[in-house]
């Protein structure tokens, strides 16, 4: 079993900041590449930013100088600091990992709950 559990949440001001947390826990062997991912109501879901195990980054074009994302990797915890927050960011934040599991052959994607991120003008 695997979990990602995310936090950190909230309601904000345009130009404020927030910083989500999501650790995962459970029958992991090894973490590759964890990230993040949004959805806003009546739109798909799309991708913010992701880090690899080697610690590159890759972020959306939208989010790039404003949000970091990050990851320590004796927590299996992956962070996402945002910045100068707009109300186009406003969105549902999704945590997902792909790892391999003790229980499961091969490498998957898990996701967690979904945090509720909102930028009010």
């Amino acid at each position: 079993q695997v979990q990602l559990v995310e936090s950190g949440g909230g309601l904000v001001q345009a130009g404020g900041s927030l910083r989500l947390s999501c650790a995962a826990s459970g029958t992991i062997l090894s973490i590759n590449n964890m990230g993040w991912f949004r959805q806003a109501p009546g739109k798909q879901r799309e991708l913010v930013a992701v880090i690899t195990s080697g610690d590159i980054t890759n972020y959306a074009d939208s989010v790039k100088g404003r949000f970091t994302i990050s990851r320590d990797n004796a927590k299996n915890t992956v962070y996402l600091q945002m910045n100068s927050l707009r109300p186009e960011d406003t969105a549902v934040y999704y945590c997902n990992a792909k790892l391999r599991s003790y229980r499961i052959p091969g490498s998957h994607d898990y996701w967690g709950q979904g945090t509720q991120v909102t930028v009010s003008s």
